[in-house]
């Protein structure tokens, strides 16, 4: 079944608004004094400028920043698989200055990999999209769709570019290899843009980053997309219509990424206030977003509070048992309190 990128979005959006309409009528985003900074706002990107991340980032800040009345600060602060910025975030003050940004399910799967102790729950999301992978090669490769790639992986490793161990690129080429039994040597990168641009480069031959990241090389005919990591096509101008991976492996487990801002509890309860009504009323309507969605192949699903929680959740689950059933796992989920 063929649909576009708002056709995707509709649920999830529902739950925004939803979200957004609680928060006017008087619900928990203005059960707390408004929060008037009085100094600039930093927000730790823990990935590369100009990845998926770095991008949305840059545009949801742009959106409160005029409400909040103190710039917001961008630093990139790669390394890890996003880690370290995580890290630098949960480290700092809790007065509500240091916020961080990036794949929601991440804080979850960080301690399984024996990264960092963080948790979904140690942080107010505040989700602004949602992502999904596509398979994608450089155009100088004779594989012209995902079947001929898989065949050729399964009789050959080879080279896939992504933003390294626990990144969105990176699960999705696990759940392939677990799927099908291609074989893969994984070539990381400090982030999905430079990971993308060894598969422009030549470096490696695949990639299997975000849509948003691989946008403007597919226009310019620089990647040949093969599928969407996901059970539904997925339209971009420019690009015409990817076929979902499902056509091709049947009953493939969802993959997605809510991506968003996050900040650490344990921060003033009227930072948080603030940051709920603004994001109700400035992110949930906002037409820049929508727009950097539909023109990058991400999906506009801003939730937050306990909406963004339900929507992470089960994507820490999935990716938690995927980590371990590829041997990568170096505590169990069930030892955290994920639970199948």
């Amino acid at each position: 079944m063929r649909h576009s990128v708002s056709s995707f979005r509709r649920s999830l959006l529902g739950a925004a608004l939803a979200a957004a309409a609680l928060a006017g009528a008087g619900g928990p985003a203005q059960a707390q004094a408004t929060w008037k900074p009085t100094k600039p706002v930093t927000i730790i990107v823990p990935w590369a400028a100009g990845g998926a991340t770095d991008q949305v980032t840059r545009l949801a800040a742009a959106e409160i920043e005029g409400g909040l009345g103190q710039k917001i600060v961008i630093v990139n602060q790669p390394g890890g698989a996003g880690s370290i910025g995580t890290k630098a975030t949960m480290d700092a003050p809790k007065d509500g200055y240091t916020w961080t940004a990036g794949a929601a399910k991440q804080l979850g799967t960080y301690p399984v990999l024996g990264m960092i102790q963080s948790k979904v729950d140690d942080f107010h999301l505040f989700l602004a999209v949602t992502n999904v992978s596509i398979v994608s090669v450089n155009p100088g490769t004779p594989y012209q769709t995902l079947p001929q790639l898989l065949d050729a992986m399964k009789a050959n490793p080879l080279p896939v570019g992504t933003a390294g161990n626990s990144s969105s690129g990176h699960f999705a080429m696990e759940a392939i290899a677990k799927a099908t039994g291609a074989k893969y040597r994984h070539v990381t990168y400090d982030g999905g843009n430079p990971a993308v641009v060894s598969t422009v480069a030549g470096e490696t031959q695949v990639t299997t980053q975000l849509a948003p990241e691989q946008a403007e090389m597919l226009k310019g005919k620089r990647l040949r997309a093969l599928a969407v990591v996901g059970d539904q096509a997925l339209t971009i101008e420019g690009v015409g219509t990817i076929p979902p991976i499902t056509q091709f492996v049947p009953n493939f487990p969802k993959v997605t990424t809510g991506f968003g801002i996050f900040i650490p509890k344990g921060v003033p309860p009227e930072v948080v206030a603030t940051v709920e009504k603004l994001w109700a009323e400035r992110v949930v309507p906002s037409e820049k977003l929508k727009k950097y969605a539909a023109d990058r192949g991400a999906l506009f699903t801003p939730l937050y509070g306990k909406a963004a929680f339900d929507a992470v959740w089960p994507t820490v689950v999935t990716d938690a048992y995927l980590l371990q059933e590829a041997g990568l796992a170096k505590v169990s989920p069930e030892s955290l309190g994920i639970k199948r």
